[in-house]
């Protein structure tokens, strides 16, 4: 089927619209920390079953100390620490202006690549770079009465929160890495044959694990292990976790490795970033917000910034 990698991908950024829309929901009724534990204990118990039914084992069987040291950091940094900036940032901005601000996870990943693994920081890098921080800044960005300042359009906790949802992101992702290839290169000879293929999977577990314990451990830290068992009784706050759950590690990182096996890498990659312009249907047509002009233009912006990583 021609284009089937490109369909995909699309069908990815649509998977990460309903979860960020969802998560919004859930964030608000229950708060971002219990929406956490929720997903990623979900999400644990899926990936268990999924690699017990290819594998045989409902655990990340053959991962060593290294692998579990760097996928810990990976999930303390890209779960504890990204997502729960991201869920609060919904709260403030809402999931529009949170998925902006995630079009810094590129970048952010390029910048801890060249730290981290020694990759190339190109010219073409820090160009695109430059071009998302502009969409952004048009989008988030006024000038006062006078016309002589800038001023922010929306509030700064929010919009903070939101740049460390990317950061988190986009270092959590090199950190992934370089745990995966621990992962692999632990793996024995006599391995099961789709181990390999499961690698993404097994390895997502342990960070959904990791990430589950810290977010559980401060919520007990705060005194606010009631929130848990409260939402636990709420149906309607299980309801948003199973579907954030759903259209994000079972079905949104399905996808997303099919993307890239069945299409070009940067193409499936540029796709998958639209997020934030499939979320604006949902944010006018139900929400009802107007969409300024200007955060058109710098959504655009944003996106050629992001495109330019994965396309030149």
């Amino acid at each position: 089927m021609n284009h089937l990698g490109e369909i995909i991908s699309l069908l990815v950024a649509l998977s990460w619209t309903v979860t960020a829309w969802f998560a919004d929901k859930a964030s608000r009724r229950v708060g971002a920390m219990v929406t956490n534990v929720l997903r990623l204990v979900m999400a644990s118990l899926f990936l268990g079953v999924l690699l017990w039914i290819t594998i045989g084992h409902p655990y990340p069987v053959y991962a060593n100390k290294d692998t579990w040291i760097w996928l810990g950091l990976s999930a303390l940094v890209g779960y504890i620490f990204g997502d729960y900036c991201l869920f609060n940032c919904y709260v403030y901005i809402g999931p529009r202006f949170g998925q902006l601000l995630m079009t810094l996870a590129p970048p952010m990943a390029a910048i801890a690549g060249w730290l981290m693994l020694g990759e190339t920081l190109s010219w073409k890098s820090i160009i695109a770079m430059a071009i998302t921080l502009c969409g952004i800044g048009i989008s988030i960005l006024s000038r006062d009465a006078g016309g002589k300042h800038f001023k922010l359009d929306l509030p700064l906790k929010g919009i903070l929160l939101g740049v460390g949802a990317g950061v988190g992101q986009g270092v959590g992702l090199v950190l992934s890495k370089i745990g995966m290839q621990h992962y692999a290169d632990a793996l024995p000879s006599d391995a099961p044959a789709l181990m390999e293929g499961m690698l993404p999977f097994a390895s997502t577990m342990v960070r959904a694990i990791i990430g589950g314990l810290g977010f559980f451990l401060i919520l007990c830290l705060q005194k606010d292990f009631g929130k848990l068992k409260n939402a636990v009784k709420d149906p309607t706050a299980m309801k948003y976790a199973s579907i954030i759950t759903l259209f994000g590690p079972a079905i949104g990182v399905s996808l997303s490795l099919m993307a890239v096996r069945y299409a070009n890498a940067g193409v499936a990659s540029t796709l998958m970033a639209l997020t934030p312009v499939i979320i604006l249907a949902p944010e006018v047509l139900i929400n009802k917000k107007k969409i300024r002009p200007k955060e058109l233009i710098g959504l655009a912006v944003s996106i050629t910034g992001v495109a330019l990583f994965f396309l030149l």
